[in-house]
């Protein structure tokens, strides 16, 4: 009975040890894939979701400041093109 327990324990000892091992390589693989991924996508020349966002934030805004340019040079180029009104002409200066 002693001996059975022995052969027993023993093999429980080696599956908890074998699953420790286990364990381990699967976090370093596991952070091996994750520092590859990075080096990766680090080389997409990716850029952060604040990065993103700021030029998005800029876009918009030269977007409104060309949209306003536009307008005033309509109006500056409508104004240039209506007939001008007659002017009356001048007195001769008395001399």
């Amino acid at each position: 009975m002693q001996s059975e327990n022995r052969i027993f324990d023993d093999f429980v000892k080696f599956v908890n040890g074998a699953a420790g091992t286990f364990a381990g390589v699967a976090r370093e693989a596991e952070g091996s894939a994750r520092e590859r991924a990075r080096e990766w996508i680090g080389g997409l020349d990716f850029v952060s979701r604040d990065e993103f966002e700021a030029v998005k934030a800029m876009a918009v805004a030269a977007r409104d400041e060309a949209d306003a340019l536009r307008a005033r040079l309509d109006r500056l180029e409508a104004g240039a093109s209506a007939p001008a009104a007659p002017r009356a002409p001048k007195a001769p200066k008395a001399g």
